[in-house]
């Protein structure tokens, strides 16, 4: 089949990308430009791509034209402004990209006859901040205090109506939580904080080490997509959808650190320092309604997971893979478990 990524160029999209092409199916996407160093541009990924497109989801005509262009059988929507720092800072920035661009998505799909199916994928942080120890169900209440998860809640509830609008084909929603892997670059994303703390021989700072999040392996959350798609072409009805790590697998930032410093056979100072903003403590996804809709499993645990995304550190770093040899290496293993 022929996938079409919005935010393509991102972590998640270059992992989607090597996957899909993997499995035999062809991959187009539309995105802003790679960041410098990012693994997209490393990988030479645009080399595997039907169409690379360069653009603005608010730009509802050039999103429609690129579409038009491709003819694609399945959307997935992955571009977004998904920092919750940067949303205090640039909420209007944060609101025009999750919002106004998941509408111009919505839209686009609207006038492409091949497609048969869109994946809109917002956040583990759609829902109202009310639950600790229990991991949120796909009919809890949406909210979010802060621009960024306010911004996707609406998305998520925008999306939610144009299920109902009588679309030519479904619509799934996927609430993902917090994945790590080899490669990312991204800015206040843990993995890449701590592998920048040793290249600069600083401390990590960490705002809130105890706080709790569904860490999960990027492979095991984009085969959770690839198993919602399944699922939407199968039923041809619209859903929605948690994908997140097992129950036993929730941990702290703390953990996560010391865990991946083990692995790379590395030590770093840590230093806890005061938040400029709230976040919330403690954050769990239930993941049992795809886990019973559909063949999905977790075939990394937590441990495992750490441990593939210090690997590819390893294999990049000392072994002297390119990260496309590093990126499929792990594909292809992964989807021999």
């Amino acid at each position: 089949m022929h996938y079409f990524i919005t935010g393509h160029t991102g972590f998640k999209g270059t992992w989607l990308t090597h996957l899909l092409c993997n499995q035999g199916h062809k991959v187009s996407g539309y995105s802003d430009k790679a960041a410098e160093e990012s693994l997209f541009l490393k990988s030479k990924s645009e080399d595997f791509l039907e169409w690379d497109f360069r653009g603005d989801i608010r730009n509802l005509e050039d999103l429609t034209a690129s579409l038009q262009k491709c003819k694609p059988d399945i959307l997935i929507h992955l571009a977004a402004q998904s920092l919750v720092t940067k949303s205090y800072l640039d909420p209007l920035e944060t609101f025009s990209t999750n919002v106004d661009g998941t509408r111009n998505v919505l839209l686009a799909a609207r006038q492409i006859k091949s497609l048969a199916a869109t994946l809109i994928v917002t956040t583990d942080k759609v829902y109202r901040n009310f639950k600790g120890s229990e991991g949120y169900i796909e009919s809890d209440p949406l909210g979010g205090h802060d621009p960024y998860s306010s911004s996707k809640a609406m998305a998520d509830l925008m999306t939610q109506s144009f299920m109902h609008l009588n679309p030519q084909s479904p619509i799934g929603i996927a609430r993902a939580g917090n994945v790590i892997g080899g490669g990312d670059i991204g800015e206040q994303r843990l993995i890449p904080d701590i592998i920048r703390a040793i290249e600069n021989k600083s401390a990590l700072e960490l705002r809130y080490p105890k706080a709790v999040r569904p860490w999960q392996h990027v492979l095991d959350c984009l085969n959770g997509y690839l198993q919602m798609i399944s699922s939407l072409l199968a039923s041809g009805k619209s859903n929605i959808w948690n994908v997140g790590p097992d129950a036993k697998d929730f941990n702290n930032v703390e953990t996560v650190v010391r865990l991946f410093l083990e692995k790379i056979n590395e030590t770093i100072d840590i230093q806890s320092v005061e938040a400029k903003f709230v976040e919330t403590s403690v954050l769990k996804l239930n993941s049992d309604k795809l886990r019973m809709e559909s063949n999905w499993r977790n075939k990394l645990s937590f441990e495992d997971s750490v441990e593939w995304t210090a690997l590819w550190h390893n294999l990049v770093k000392h072994q002297k893979l390119s990260p496309i040899e590093a990126l499929t290496k792990q594909v292809d293993n992964f989807i021999a478990l």
